[in-house]
């Protein structure tokens, strides 16, 4: 491995250091979230200029490159670093504030629970979480927060909980999904995939490599989409259906399949058992613009607040 690489979602820096250590000339760590840098300042120093650290969003990562790219890793999701932190509010396991924003700025959680609209709350539950009972949840919300704001992690998940059957022994918990959709819509999670797809596209150098890895299959089912596309990969579904247009590989596939962990990845890691990974190489076709409609992005109407 050699070149400039770009992790995208820098967190703990895991990633960083591995491709420094594998022989990346230079990494640039990119993360929205203070806290991930601030940590960093402890050991980034060892690396000296071959590890820049911009505080920023991956949806931007081009511009952050300053130029042509060798390879671009994105590790969607929340970071282990944030759900261990109960004052970040990502987590349902510990009390702690309902906030749950990476970038620590802009609408938290508990501004979105306790403003948004019942219809619209139902959409983010069931668009973004696939959570069957998002009315009822919604409905739930709306009657608790007419007691007392709904203001801490445990609150909300006490209230989703009692919407919901006890779960069955090895069964997560019944505020899950719930949890992963408010997360998502707070924090725009699918913009900023979508859009980080075609920056990673414009930013790769031919050959360049581009590295996914999802935690749940809307992000996957996402990713996995706009690869087919970009491949020229995609299946003409219905036999009726005009042929498309041949189209121009963008990227070549690596990887044909997701790939999942190792038993040695998840020993050392449980969290990393829903983890897939999606790898394809740039080629020298000029990059496109990307459809998020046309990747399956789900699209929540802002229907007002209460």
């Amino acid at each position: 491995m050699s070149g400039v690489w770009l992790d995208g979602t820098f967190g703990a820096g895991g990633y960083a250091r591995g491709l420094l250590e594998a022989g990346a000339d230079r990494v640039i760590g990119v993360d929205r979230d203070p806290l991930a840098l601030e940590m960093a300042a402890a050991w980034a120093g060892q690396y000296g200029d071959r590890l820049q650290l911009v505080a920023g969003e991956f949806s931007d990562l081009d511009e952050h490159a300053g130029g042509p790219l060798d390879g671009v890793v994105l590790d969607l999701g929340v970071s282990s670093m944030q759900l261990d932190l109960a004052e970040r509010g990502f987590s349902f396991q510990k009390d702690g504030p309902l906030d749950m924003r990476m970038s620590q700025s802009g609408e938290s959680a508990a501004d979105l629970v306790n403003t948004a609209s019942e219809e619209v709350l139902a959409d983010i539950l069931y668009h973004y979480g696939e959570e069957r009972a998002s009315r009822r949840i919604a409905r739930a919300i709306l009657a608790a927060r007419e007691v007392e704001p709904i203001t801490t992690t445990l609150r909300l998940a006490e209230i989703v909980a009692k919407c919901l059957p006890r779960p069955k022994p090895g069964q997560s918990h019944p505020a899950t999904r719930s949890f992963q959709a408010i997360r998502i819509a707070v924090n725009a999670e699918f913009d900023q995939l979508v859009a980080g797809l075609a920056a990673a596209e414009r930013a790769l150098k031919p050959g360049g490599m581009l590295a996914v890895v999802t935690f749940h299959s809307l992000e996957d089912r996402i990713v996995k989409r706009y690869l087919q596309v970009a491949s020229g990969s995609e299946a003409n579904t219905n036999r009726y259906a005009p042929q498309r247009a041949e189209t121009v590989a963008r990227f070549d596939l690596v990887t044909k399949k997701a790939v999942g962990p190792d038993e040695d990845e998840l020993a050392e890691n449980p969290r990393a058992r829903s983890a897939k990974l999606r790898v394809a190489r740039r080629t020298d076709v000029a990059a496109k613009a990307v459809d998020g409609a046309a990747l399956g992005l789900p699209e929540i109407k802002k229907k007002g607040r209460r």
